[in-house]
């Protein structure tokens, strides 16, 4: 099995066009900036699920706690700096934009933006590493919603997006430098045996086993990703014994409806009475510090391990790391490179992975990780995105189960 060191990291072959795209989207979710912004951003987050207020405000108080900030517009922006300038260090000219799905700046304003600005055919880099309907189907839909607004405005625009890059080697590289580096941090006595927590976002079991073509993608994606992180970590520590688990933080759902586990919190208690000298807690699952990891790791999680003398060391994101940065344009230009490969322009790229899962798909297939609650919403970028499309701008949508 490959390891994130024995693969490349830096720039795929040169080219100096991205052709068919002329130009990249940033896609993440949005978060509010300021107490006013706290709650509407949150019915927005939780539309269409009849969620009251009364639950909202309980998940506004981590929000109010920070000043009402949530730290993900700002990681945003840098992202979108890194990405602009390593676009232009390989002399690859591309306006790039940024929307969210929640929040200011909107994706439907930013692919206007990007229409305005002349392109039309747009590949969208989205936040999220890993497939589920949170993770992938929602962006999408929300990518088709815009799609056909700015239709109805007279504005073509064709999108696709890159594949998903939980093994892409700059973003595992990432991870395993950070994971390494948490290590060192632990005290010297709590090292040797200390246990790697890899933490990744909770969501319903439904959804972790329809996420993907065959299902159960989500939980075997971050299983593989923690298996070639863990195995970097131990080989740069000399080969000891450091155990690994796989848990989740930031469950939502009411008590009946079952969510991934176990929680991160739960685990912590575990590994303290099992008498474990120390913990390394790994946000894989996220490509930034924002809410998920600035409350329920660096302050819940916190807590729980002070309060159980548990010596932890929480690793840092990707965020900006030049790996990873690198890596996401080294899609980029080899989804550009796959659509020239297609037209017979040239021939098909190399598709870099870590670990055993292998690339994931360039064009997501019909079905894959579903809408449980609205099986015909359509969504972009998807194999049944052009039949849909064409029906909506129609002004008829396709039934359910479509």
């Amino acid at each position: 099995m490959p390891s994130a060191e024995s693969l490349p990291t830096g720039p795929a072959a040169p080219s100096s066009s991205l052709a068919p795209y002329d130009g990249v989207l940033l896609l993440s979710f949005g978060g509010p900036e300021q107490h006013e912004d706290v709650m509407p951003f949150l019915r927005n987050v939780t539309a269409g699920r009849g969620i009251p207020d009364e639950r909202l405000e309980a998940v506004a108080e981590h929000y109010h706690h920070f000043g009402g900030r949530s730290p993900i517009n700002d990681q945003n922006r840098e992202l979108l700096a890194a990405l602009r300038a390593e676009l232009a260090a390989r002399r690859l000219d591309v306006p790039v934009a940024w929307g969210n799905r929640n929040w200011a700046p909107f994706v439907t304003d930013a692919l206007r933006e990007l229409h305005e600005g002349g392109a039309r055919r747009v590949l969208v880099v989205a936040t999220s590493a890993y497939a589920s309907y949170s993770g992938c189907r929602q962006y999408r839909e929300d990518l088709a919603g815009a799609l056909v607004d700015l239709a109805a405005e007279g504005r073509d625009l064709q999108v696709d997006k890159i594949r998903h890059y939980f093994d892409a080697p700059g973003f595992v590289a990432a991870n395993a430098d950070a994971v390494a580096a948490a290590w060192q941090r632990l005290p010297e006595g709590a090292r040797e045996g200390a246990e790697l927590v890899f933490v990744t976002h909770s969501i319903p079991t439904a959804m972790a086993d329809t996420a993907g073509p065959e299902g159960g993608a989500y939980v075997r994606q971050h299983e593989d990703v923690a298996a070639v992180v863990a195995d970097v970590v131990r080989s740069r520590a000399g080969g000891a014994a450091l155990p690994s688990t796989l848990v989740y933080c930031s469950r939502s759902g009411p008590p009946s409806q079952p969510w991934t586990e176990p929680d991160v919190n739960d685990h912590l208690e575990e590994l303290a009475a099992r008498g474990v000298p120390g913990v390394v807690v790994a946000p894989i699952g996220f490509v930034s510090d924002h809410m998920e990891v600035v409350y329920d790791l660096d302050t819940e999680a916190r807590e729980t391990a002070d309060r159980l003398g548990l010596p932890m060391e929480r690793a840092a994101t990707a965020g900006v790391d030049p790996a990873f940065v690198a890596g996401l344009v080294d899609l980029v230009v080899e989804r550009a490179a796959v659509e020239r490969a297609a037209a017979g322009e040239q021939e098909a790229p190399p598709r870099p992975s870590s670990g055993s899962v292998g690339p994931s798909h360039d064009v997501c297939p019909v079905g894959c990780c579903p809408n449980l609650r609205d099986r015909g919403r359509p969504a972009a970028c998807g194999r049944d995105w052009p039949g849909a499309r064409a029906l909506l701008e129609a002004g008829a949508a396709p039934g359910a189960g479509a």
